[in-house]
């Protein structure tokens, strides 16, 4: 009956799977109407208006159309695979005809009447600085709806204008388009200043010119500017800062810890006979505690699952931006990837936390498979729960559509849940054993009193301090391309960087259990967990920062995104880099032991 539950959850699971395939990339059959990108002169090709919003607050945009624009008489909304969804866009077709080589002088949009309503809410939009986004044969375009006259004037004397002409420059390369970008004409302003009705003209013009860049280059352009030599010393300067880091941590930790574990070994294993009528004192002497297993021993193997999980997923994530996946303005990429990945692994999570779990002898292996589930899933959903509810006040595009939603709890549903249990079974019958090199004691040894800065929080303290210092001259970057409008492409820095946290979150946990030890505080377990994941907490503070320093983000919905989805992270960047300080201390404290005698 066992292996007849698990083939039929096998089944299920590769049936979930194609699911999940289907939903993510099959809600969209083609990129755009041409999807071979080849047109001939005079064909229609696609632009699509997208979003509008306050330029500081990126999280916080509209349609297009929430503005009293210029309306086609059909708004044909586009079909939108999930990622595009999850990432706000909602395109539909523009008003504007940009024909394949087809110039147009001052051609007229539409004439209209704007009401006082509709004169007071392009007001409003003009002083948050609102731009707007469109989408021209899958290449991104944008600029701002009109501009405020400040100079030499008082508050109550500026003057609010909104641009009444675009002009888009286009580049073609035989029948590909290459390039296009949309200007405004400053000579051409509707005055929107006083709350009245005005009669209003708009217009556009459109000049094709011939280019020699190549097709398969359009998108280097958007990549260029993280890729400028003053960038790139900072980052390299980042990566030399970080490496210095390591070096003077490693040799540090190394030179002492093998010194003083040279020491402590010729000590331990010389003088037996004489040690027992000395006083007891140092890491040998609590060898029968140090493998006693831990309290809340199914949350921590619960903790080491989700950690394990969101480490492959950010592997994944990297391997995919280093064969370049994620080339910049590819809609909606990275968060197709994001779901698809972490569905897919919660197998590996299931495994990790029950296998751990049976090792350190839990009983009730179902309800930590629950909690590993649960565990960066329920904060997840809650947070989402109450900033969607948030983005459907304000009528944002942020707020997704019930369809995305159902599609969402399907996956969870059919494709992360079945993983979960199917890894759950695996770590279950997987038999491993523990493999203490040491007997545990019957009864516990007494913790002696400790000073104040080897406490959990100090020490916590120092742990992710370190670690902080390695990467936070990339965060800035990763903060201003994720919370604002530059562009990241420097994967490989990126990567390096994320090598080295990993390296100097297991020495410095390496180092501080040592330390622990050797005060003859055997309660290991949580500490190192703690200690590993701290660097999440400093990321948070950094958050802070950034808001407060670095952005000029404002308003309750920005701000309550900003700070919602960044727990989320830094929650999730606390439980990967804890697993990873537990695993370093783990494979320290059995190879310290295993090199000792233990009676």
């Amino acid at each position: 009956m066992g292996s007849g539950m698990r083939r039929s959850v096998t089944d299920l699971t590769a049936a979930a799977t194609a699911l999940l395939l289907l939903l993510c990339f099959g809600v969209d059959g083609v990129v755009s109407d041409a999807s071979d990108h080849r047109y001939k002169t005079g064909d229609h090709v696609p632009l699509y208006v997208n979003k509008v919003g306050p330029f500081h607050n990126p999280s916080e945009t509209y349609r297009y159309f929430d503005l009293p624009f210029c309306t086609p008489e059909h708004v044909t909304e586009k079909r939108e695979a999930l990622g595009e969804v999850l990432n706000g866009d909602r395109l539909v077709d523009a008003p504007y005809k940009l024909d394949f080589r087809v110039d147009h002088e001052s051609e007229v949009l539409c004439k209209k009447r704007l009401t006082r309503e509709e004169v007071s809410k392009f007001r409003s939009a003009v002083t948050k600085d609102y731009y707007f986004q469109m989408y021209y044969d899958d290449l991104p375009l944008w600029g701002f709806i009109g501009k405020v006259d400040k100079e030499g004037k008082d508050l109550g004397e500026y003057k609010y204008y909104l641009y009444k002409r675009f002009h888009f420059d286009v580049l073609y390369n035989n029948d590909r388009v290459i390039e296009i970008v949309v200007h405004t004409d400053p000579n051409m302003l509707l005055d929107v200043t006083e709350d009245r009705d005005i009669e209003a003209e708009f217009l556009y013009s459109v000049k094709w010119k011939e280019t020699a860049t190549p097709f398969e280059k359009r998108m280097e352009k958007y990549s260029q500017t993280s890729s400028l030599p003053h960038h790139l010393e900072i980052h390299w300067f980042s990566i030399i800062n970080s490496c210095v880091t390591v070096l003077l941590l490693t040799g540090f930790l190394a030179t002492i810890l093998m010194r003083v574990l040279k020491n402590d070994f010729v000590k331990y294993t010389h003088d037996e006979e004489s040690a027992e009528d000395q006083e007891e004192s140092g890491w040998k002497y609590i060898h029968g505690d140090v493998f006693r297993f831990p309290k809340n021993k199914s949350l921590l193997a619960a903790s080491l699952g989700s950690g394990t999980q969101l480490f492959t997923l950010t592997v994944f994530i990297f391997i995919l931006a280093l064969v370049g996946v994620f080339y910049p303005y590819n809609r909606g990429a990275l968060f197709t990837a994001l779901v698809i990945i972490y569905a897919l692994t919660s197998g590996i999570a299931g495994y990790a936390a029950t296998s751990f779990y049976c090792q350190l002898e839990g009983t009730n292996w179902v309800r930590n498979l629950l909690l590993t589930g649960c565990l960066f899933c329920g904060p997840l959903f809650l947070t989402f729960c109450f900033l969607n509810t948030v983005a459907i006040v304000y009528s944002a595009t942020a707020a997704l559509p019930f369809g995305t939603i159902v599609v969402i709890v399907l996956i969870w549903t059919l494709v992360t849940s079945p993983l979960l249990v199917l890894g759950g079974i695996a770590g279950k019958n997987s038999k491993a054993e523990f493999q203490a090199p040491c007997r545990t004691a019957k009864y516990p040894r007494e913790i002696p009193p400790l000073p104040w800065y080897r406490q959990t929080i100090p020490q916590m303290i120092m742990a992710g301090f370190l670690p902080f210092s390695a990467i936070y001259i990339e965060l800035y970057y990763i903060f201003a391309s994720v919370w604002g409008h530059r562009i990241y492409t420097i994967y490989s820095i990126l990567f390096i960087v994320f090598i080295i946290l990993l390296i100097v979150t297991a020495f410095i946990t390496v180092a501080l259990t040592y330390f622990q030890l050797a005060a003859e505080d055997h309660e290991w377990w949580w500490r190192s967990f703690l200690c590993g994941g701290s660097t999440g907490l400093f990321v948070y503070g950094y958050c802070l920062y950034y808001y407060h320093a670095r952005s000029d983000m404002s308003g309750f919905m920005q701000t309550s995104f900003f700070f919602g989805y960044m727990a989320c992270i830094c929650y999730g960047f606390f439980l990967m880099l804890g697993m990873v300080g537990f695993r370093a201390a783990l494979l320290f404290v059995r190879h310290i032991y295993r090199s000792i005698k233990c009676e």
